[in-house]
């Protein structure tokens, strides 16, 4: 999914962002078409949010989703941009900020946040900057918006982790991948069309593509990890 064509891969100020709106455009679909769950919520007592964007998020909410065990939804939005409840023809433009986001509420005691973090840095390539693959944009830049001070420290942690795997391998690029707290910038899910779109539509568009770099499974961090 390509947004932001007709302009420069470039961050854009918000006094050039859309005005946007005080309430969402359109309705969300209730349930999860794959899990059968609730895609806004009530969320089971215990479970945690995690929110992700790593590019076209029709693939990377799939990745998610078929995590065995312990992934109660997943749910594609926008986040990170000045726009409030932006529509898909704002995002195109590249002028609201917004990237595309996967939010995916899990069970900790059965899918750690390391885990999903794990499956985060080996599905894109988190070097890129404004693209991933053929996408090129601001819409599908790398981001983790952290919930809590566990997650924080998580995320910074295997960055590090991460960084240090690729250049082992050979890889002198720097990560991009933006570490930016959930609670300063709203996640704004997308129309029924994006919701669990690759199981509608199998043989859909998936850009995504990883470095080929296992993320380092047997790394100790400094300190623990959630």
């Amino acid at each position: 999914m390509t947004f932001g064509r007709n302009r420069g891969p470039r961050m854009p100020t918000a006094d050039e962002a859309p005005v946007g709106r005080a309430a969402p455009a359109y309705a969300v679909p209730e349930a999860h078409l794959v899990l059968g769950t609730r895609l806004q919520g009530p969320y089971p007592d215990g479970y945690e949010i995690a929110d992700f964007a790593l590019g076209c998020f029709w693939g990377a909410e799939r990745r998610f989703w078929q995590l065995p065990g312990g992934v109660w939804t997943t749910l594609v939005g926008f986040q990170g941009g000045f726009t409030p409840h932006p529509v898909d023809d704002e995002v195109r433009t590249g002028l609201t900020g917004h990237a595309e986001t996967v939010r995916v509420v899990h069970d900790p005691a059965r899918v750690p946040y390391r885990a999903l973090l794990t499956l985060f840095w080996e599905s894109h390539d988190p070097t890129q900057g404004l693209r991933q693959g053929n996408d090129i944009g601001t819409h599908v830049r790398s981001i983790i918006f952290i919930h809590s001070p566990a997650q924080r420290t998580a995320a910074e942690e295997t960055r590090a982790l991460y960084q240090q795997a690729l250049s082992s391998a050979g890889h002198d690029r720097p990560i991009t991948t933006d570490i930016l707290p959930a609670t300063e910038h709203p996640f704004y899910p997308a129309r029924e069309y994006h919701q669990q779109y690759l199981h509608k539509n199998p043989a859909g568009y998936c850009g995504l593509g990883g470095t080929g770099v296992s993320y380092p499974l047997g790394a100790t961090p400094s300190r623990s990890l959630p």
